[in-house]
């Protein structure tokens, strides 16, 4: 009797670990399957329902930088400084080496003429850059305009 009730127990923490497996291997594939549906819909320039879409993938996954740097975008379609702000900080804090968060975020510090924070971003961005790299360029070429401009 003793042998049937060890067995039983060990059955069931089988089940019950399969379960828990079960579980947290479709909310990983859930949230994945969200993400995607989120870029789908934006570049289908259907933000709304992107926007749900990256939202709620963020519910289940709130590390993900890429959901939070397509919010960004989609703030930035809305004309919404704020969020894309707030979107963009989250990003670059979840994942520093996101080069298309880092450029959008020197994009906006531009603007702001806050030159300091520009120059910092920069060269933050020429360590990490490997596809956007032809980015810096066009940030150089503001911060000239800026100082010929400055210098009327």
């Amino acid at each position: 009797m003793k042998v049937w009730c060890i067995t039983l127990m060990k059955l069931r923490n089988k089940l019950f670990l399969s379960i828990v497996l079960i579980l947290f291997t479709n909310n990983a594939v859930g949230a994945i399957n969200l993400f995607n549906e989120g870029k789908k819909f934006f570049d289908n320039k259907k933000y709304e329902k992107s926007k749900f879409y990256f939202q709620k993938n963020l519910v289940f996954n709130p590390k993900d930088a890429n959901s939070y740097l397509y919010l960004a975008k989609i703030y930035q379609i809305e004309e919404n400084e704020r969020e894309v702000e707030k979107n963009l900080d989250t990003a670059l804090l979840l994942e520093p080496t996101n080069e298309e968060a880092m450029f959008m975020k020197i994009d906006i510090e531009l603007k702001k003429s806050n030159f300091s924070e520009v120059k910092e971003l920069k060269s933050n961005f020429e360590k990490i850059c490997t596809s956007l790299c032809e980015k810096m360029v066009l940030i150089d070429e503001r911060l000239k305009n800026f100082d010929v401009s400055s210098e009327s």
